[in-house]
C-alpha cells in the first residue's frame, strides 16, 4: 500500500498527531505513572466570595422553586488549529460560584430542587477533576493533562473553596434526567454557553413545552440579579479601578516612547495590558488606544496608528481582576501634556456634560435614562453656541430633532461589574427605565467626536475626539461616589498630573 493511501484513510481528527510522536508502550505507561511524590492533602480555605455567592444562589433559586437550574461555565474555544483562547467562565457561572480567572472549563453548576427545609435548592458543581498519574490524560492530553496545563483541582478542593457540593462531570446527564421530562421537574438552562450541556438538558426534559421562553427567563433573571452589587462585588470593583488608575499612570510615562514608535497606539495598549496581567486576570475588554482622528471611531481596537505630538489620545481601558470584575475608564490625554485651545473647548464641554450627569444621579427618584438626558442637554447647548447645529438646542433635544447625536451616537451610561456591559439581558423596566438604587455601579461617559472629514464643523475642531468616562457607585444613602476619581478629570488637573508623572 502507498503512503498516500494510509494518509487518505487517516481521519482528519487524528492528523494533529502527525507532527509529533507519542510513546504508548505498556512499559512507558508504567514508567511515567511511577516515581512521583505523594500529593499534599491540604484543602484550600473557603473563598471570601463563597458566602456572597451562596446568597446569590438563594435569591435566584427563590424565583424558580421546584425547578432545576443549569448554569454552564463554558468550554475551551479554539483560537487556531489546536490552540485555545485563554478560558474565561461565563459570567453567570462565576457570579453564582465565586470562581474566577480560568476556573473551570466544562464545569456546570446545577441548582437541584430541594426535598424540603428552608432552602429551595441544593447546589452541585459538576466538573472534570484532575486525572491520576496512571492515566493517559495525565501525559497525553494537551487540553486537560497535568503535564500540559498544570495540576487540576480535585473534587474535595473545589468543594472546600466554594462551599458547594461537587461531583464528576460524567454524572451530569443522569442527574439532569432525574424526575425530569413531561410532567416532571422543569429544567432550565443558560443557552449559548455549552452545546453539549444543552443537548443533555434537552434530552432530559423531553416532552416539556416552551423551553426557549423558559430558558430566556432564567438568563434574564441571572442578569437582573447583578443590577445591585453586594459588598464583595463593590470591593472587587474598587480593586479593579485602583489597578486601572495605575495603568493610566503607566501610559502617561510611556507617551514619549509611543511618540517615537511607528505604532505608538500599540505601545499604549501594551503598557496597559502589562499592568492588567501583573495585577489582575487580564484587560476586561479590548483596550481602545486611539490617537488623533482614530478617537472618532468609537470601537477603535486595531491600535496600529502613530501617536503624534499635538494630538489627543483617547484611551478606554479597564483591568479585570481575578474575580472577573472589571473597571471601564476613559481619559483623553494631550500627547504633549497641554491642550490646545480647540481641544480644551471640546474637552470642557464633555466634562460639563459628565458633571451634569453626576449631579442628576444624586437626585432622589432619578431614573437611569435621566443620566443620558442630562448630558445631552449640555452638549446640545454647547453645539448650538458653536453654530454647528441646524436648529436650536431645544429643537435638537426634541424627539423629532436629535441633531446633536451626530457627534455622540452612543449612550452615556451602562451598568458595570463582572461584564463590562453588565446586566445586558435585564428588562427595560429594570434597566433603562428603573430608578437608581444603592449598590448599582455604572459608567458616566459622554463624548464629542468630530471626524476629520466632517464639513459641518469648524476646521479647527475636525479630527478631535474626546470622551471622559468614570465608574460610579450609588451608596446606601442615595449619594453617588466616583470610584475612578483618583484619575483627574478637569483639563488643568490632567495637565498637572501628566507633568508630575513625566517629571517624577
Amino acid at each position: 500500500m502507498k503512503d498516500t493511501d494510509r494518509s487518505e484513510s487517516q481521519p482528519l481528527s487524528e492528523r494533529g498527531s502527525n507532527r509529533s510522536q507519542r510513546p504508548s508502550s505498556p512499559a512507558f505507561r508504567r514508567f511515567i505513572a511511577s516515581g512521583w511524590a505523594e500529593r499534599a492533602e491540604v484543602l484550600p480555605e473557603e473563598s471570601p466570595a463563597a458566602p456572597y455567592a451562596a446568597a446569590r444562589r438563594d435569591r435566584i433559586g427563590a424565583q424558580f422553586p421546584g425547578e432545576r437550574l443549569v448554569v454552564p461555565a463554558g468550554t475551551l474555544v479554539t483560537r487556531s488549529n489546536d490552540t485555545d483562547y485563554r478560558f474565561r467562565p461565563h459570567s453567570a457561572f462565576a457570579h453564582l460560584t465565586g470562581l474566577g480567572t480560568d476556573q473551570e472549563p466544562d464545569a456546570v453548576l446545577v441548582l437541584h430542587p430541594a426535598d424540603g427545609g428552608e432552602q429551595t435548592h441544593e447546589a452541585v458543581l459538576y466538573f472534570r477533576p484532575r486525572a491520576g498519574k496512571d492515566s493517559e490524560e495525565f501525559y497525553a492530553d494537551s487540553r486537560y493533562g497535568e503535564l500540559w496545563v498544570g495540576e487540576r483541582p480535585s473534587l474535595e478542593e473545589v468543594a472546600a473553596l466554594t462551599g458547594i457540593r461537587t461531583a464528576h462531570i460524567d454524572s451530569l446527564a443522569d442527574e439532569l434526567a432525574k424526575d425530569a421530562g413531561a410532567g416532571g421537574v422543569q429544567v432550565r438552562v443558560v443557552r449559548g454557553v455549552d452545546a453539549a450541556v444543552e443537548a443533555q438538558v434537552n434530552a432530559a426534559r423531553s416532552g416539556q413545552t416552551d423551553t426557549e421562553a423558559a430558558d430566556a427567563k432564567l438568563t434574564e433573571a441571572l442578569s437582573e440579579l447583578r443590577l445591585r452589587k453586594d459588598d464583595h462585588e463593590v470591593a472587587e470593583m474598587r480593586k479593579a479601578i485602583e489597578a486601572t488608575a495605575k495603568g493610566f499612570e503607566d501610559i502617561v510615562r510611556a507617551l514619549p516612547r509611543a511618540v517615537s514608535h511607528p505604532r505608538g497606539e500599540r505601545v499604549i495598549e501594551g503598557v496597559f495590558g502589562a499592568r492588567a496581567r501583573e495585577e489582575g486576570n487580564a484587560t476586561g475588554y479590548d483596550t481602545i488606544a486611539a490617537s488623533g482622528n482614530h478617537a472618532n471611531t468609537l470601537h477603535w481596537i486595531r491600535n496600529d496608528g502613530p501617536v503624534r505630538p499635538g494630538d489627543l489620545v483617547l484611551v478606554d481601558a479597564g483591568v479585570e481582576v481575578d474575580s472577573l470584575y472589571t473597571a471601564d475608564v476613559t481619559r483623553t490625554l494631550p500627547v504633549d501634556g497641554v491642550f490646545t485651545p480647540a481641544q480644551r473647548r471640546v474637552y470642557d464641554a464633555v466634562l460639563e456634560a459628565a458633571d451634569a450627569a453626576f449631579v442628576r444621579a444624586a437626585q432622589p427618584g432619578v431614573r437611569f435614562r435621566d443620566l443620558h438626558a442630562a448630558a445631552m442637554e449640555v452638549l446640545a447647548h454647547r453645539l448650538a453656541e458653536w453654530g454647528v447645529l441646524p436648529a436650536s438646542a431645544e429643537e435638537s433635544l426634541s424627539p423629532e430633532g436629535q441633531f446633536h447625536r451626530r457627534w455622540m451616537v452612543h449612550g452615556t451610561s451602562h451598568h458595570l461589574g463582572i461584564d463590562v456591559h453588565d446586566c445586558a439581558q435585564a428588562r427595560r423596566e429594570m434597566y433603562l427605565d428603573a430608578e437608581l438604587e444603592p449598590g448599582m455601579i455604572f459608567t458616566i461617559e459622554p463624548g464629542l467626536y468630530f471626524r476629520a472629514d466632517d464639513l459641518t464643523v469648524p476646521e479647527e475642531l475636525r479630527g478631535i475626539g474626546v470622551r471622559i468616562e468614570d465608574d460610579v457607585l450609588v451608596r446606601e444613602d442615595g449619594s453617588v461616589e466616583n470610584l475612578s476619581a483618583a484619575l483627574p478629570r478637569r483639563a488643568e488637573d490632567v495637565e498637572a498630573w501628566m507633568a508630575s508623572l513625566r517629571d517624577g
